[in-house]
C-alpha cells in the first residue's frame, strides 16, 4: 500500500474520496500495482502522458507530496508541480519510494497563475459537498477520455488542492472545468496521495481510448490570464468596474468580480490563434480609449 503517513481526510487534497464504482477487487488490484514490483506493461504508458503536469496546490504534508509522486511514477506519469508547500523540506519525502528523481525534479511556483500559464486546458479536482459552483464538474469515468483526448495535442493541468481546504474559488478560478470521483455520500474525503493514485489510474488504465487530434490548439492559460487582464482593464476604462478616487485602478486580486471574468474568458474555449487575435482586439480598444480621454478637454 501506499506509505501515506497523513491520514487525516482532505476534500481534495481534500477532494477526493473512494470510489464507488471501483469494486473491493479492483480497488485491491490498484494498490498492488503501487507496489515496487508493479506490471509495468499492463499499464503501456503512451506518450501522451508526457503532456500532463500533476499540481498540488498549498499541500501541507511532505509525505502526501512524496506518495504522489510515487503513483504519478507508478502510472508513467512524471512532471509534478507544486505551488506554495506549506513545508519546503517535501523534496526528501521518504514516501516518494522509487520515485525519488521525480520529487527532485518537481516544478515549485509561488502562485497558480504561473503554474499554469503554458497549459491549454486546467481540470480542478472536488469533492462538491455543500458549495456553489461555478463550473461544470463530471464524474472521473466521465473526464478521463475528455483529458486524454487534450493529451494528445496539447499540455493539460491537474489541480489537487490541500488537504486542509482543498481548492478555493479562486483556485477554481483558473480552471475551465471540475471533476469529482463518485464517493459515498457519507464519506467524501480521500487522503491527497490517494486522491491522485485514482485519477492516474483512471488516465493509465485505458490508453487505447486516446481519441483523434483537435484540429485547432486550445489557448495556453497564459494568454487567457493576458486576456482576462486586458478585459478586466478595458472594463474599468469604461466606466463598467469602478475605479479608486483619483483615477488609479483597484488592485488586481482574488476578487468575486475578477473571478467571474477569468471563468467566463475560460467557458469560450479559445483557440490559440483566436485568442491571439482577441489579445490584438482589446489591445487596439484600450489604446484609443486613453488616447481619446487624453484629448477630451
Amino acid at each position: 500500500m501506499l506509505p501515506l503517513a497523513a491520514r487525516a481526510s482532505c476534500p481534495y487534497g481534500s477532494a477526493l474520496s473512494v470510489p464507488i464504482f471501483v469494486s473491493l477487487a479492483s480497488f485491491t488490484s490498484l494498490f498492488h500495482c503501487l507496489s515496487p514490483a508493479v506490471n509495468s506493461s499492463l499499464l503501456s504508458p503512451y506518450a501522451e502522458f508526457d503532456h500532463l503536469r500533476v499540481i498540488l496546490v498549498e499541500p501541507r504534508n511532505p509525505l502526501n507530496i512524496g506518495a504522489a509522486a510515487r503513483a504519478m511514477s507508478n502510472f508513467g506519469f512524471f512532471h509534478l508541480r507544486v505551488v506554495n508547500p506549506y513545508e519546503l523540506a517535501f523534496r526528501e519525502a521518504r514516501s516518494a519510494v522509487g520515485a525519488a528523481p521525480l520529487l527532485v525534479r518537481a516544478g515549485e511556483f509561488k502562485t497558480l497563475t504561473e503554474a499554469v500559464e503554458d497549459c491549454n486546458l486546467v481540470v480542478g479536482t472536488t469533492a462538491v459537498g455543500q458549495r456553489q459552483l461555478q463550473h461544470p464538474v463530471r464524474r472521473l469515468e466521465q473526464a478521463a477520455p475528455l483529458i486524454r483526448k487534450r493529451l494528445a495535442t496539447s499540455r493539460v493541468a491537474l489541480l489537487f488542492g490541500s488537504e486542509k481546504r482543498g481548492l478555493s474559488n479562486a483556485h477554481f478560478s483558473h480552471c475551465h472545468w471540475l471533476l469529482r470521483i463518485p464517493t459515498r455520500e457519507e464519506h467524501r474525503s480521500m487522503n491527497l496521495g490517494q486522491a491522485v493514485a485514482v485519477c492516474l489510474y483512471e488516465l493509465a488504465r485505458d490508453p487505447q481510448a486516446v481519441s483523434k487530434q483537435e484540429k485547432h490548439l486550445p489557448a495556453a492559460a497564459a494568454d487567457l490570464e493576458r486576456l482576462t487582464g486586458l478585459l478586466l482593464d478595458a472594463l474599468r476604462s469604461s466606466g463598467y468596474l469602478k475605479t479608486k478616487l483619483g483615477g488609479s485602478q483597484k488592485p488586481r486580486s482574488a476578487a468575486p468580480v475578477d473571478e467571474k471574468i477569468r471563468r467566463l474568458v475560460r467557458r469560450l474555449h479559445l483557440s490559440a490563434s483566436d485568442a491571439e487575435l482577441a489579445l490584438g482586439i482589446f489591445r487596439q480598444i484600450l489604446w484609443k480609449s486613453r488616447n481619446d480621454s487624453k484629448l477630451s478637454p
